[in-house]
């Protein structure tokens, strides 16, 4: 069995927090296992928690949009959250769920050792950039932490709750995809 494989494993059986009771998949990760890049979200919505995919509802596909809009081919980028189970009514994670399932996230970083991460909306930003991440501030900026060069950009669901958002994310996405460019990634 592969680490990854193991890693899967640990996390389809864990009970660290009161989520797995009412989990149908595990949301562990999507894509390549070998990607220089990787999205980090908040949690699994109703979509991902039925599929065990990340990113597959409405703001996955949005996100699909945006990453062929500016060239970026999601089967060769990783994208996991920060939790692996749907909190009930798609509700903000709290701390504790937060901290009983970042082991997880971390090991899938050292496995990847990816070059780059994105995060997806506030929550990801405040758990992996800084508790005291302002998105609406501090989208686009890149951070660097430790190997890895950081940035956040909106969560697509939000982008889909105001519209209004949506040149920022273009923005963004853009500017990512220069900053891959210049890493050769």
């Amino acid at each position: 069995m592969t680490a990854w494989e193991e890693l899967y494993e640990s996390c389809s059986k864990c009970e660290k927090c009161e989520l797995h009771k009412t989990r149908t998949n595990c949301v562990f990760g999507t894509g390549s296992q070998s990607s220089d890049v990787l999205f980090v979200g908040e949690a699994p919505g109703e979509k991902e928690d039925l599929s065990g995919v990340p990113f597959v509802g409405a703001a996955g596909k949005l996100l699909d949009k945006y990453l062929y809009a500016v060239g970026i081919d999601r089967e060769r980028v990783y994208i996991a959250n920060i939790l692996k189970c749907r909190p009930p009514k798609n509700r903000d994670p709290k701390p504790e769920e937060e901290e009983a399932c970042i082991g997880y996230l971390r090991e899938q970083v050292k496995l990847l050792n990816p070059k780059v991460i994105i995060c997806l909306g506030r929550i990801s930003a405040m758990k992996l950039i800084k508790p005291d991440f302002k998105i609406t501030q501090e989208h686009g900026k890149w951070f660097k932490k430790g190997n890895y060069l950081m940035t956040a950009v909106y969560h697509p669901a939000a982008l889909l709750r105001d519209p209004r958002k949506k040149e920022d994310m273009m923005a963004d996405m853009e500017n990512i995809k220069e900053k891959l460019e210049e890493l050769s990634v």
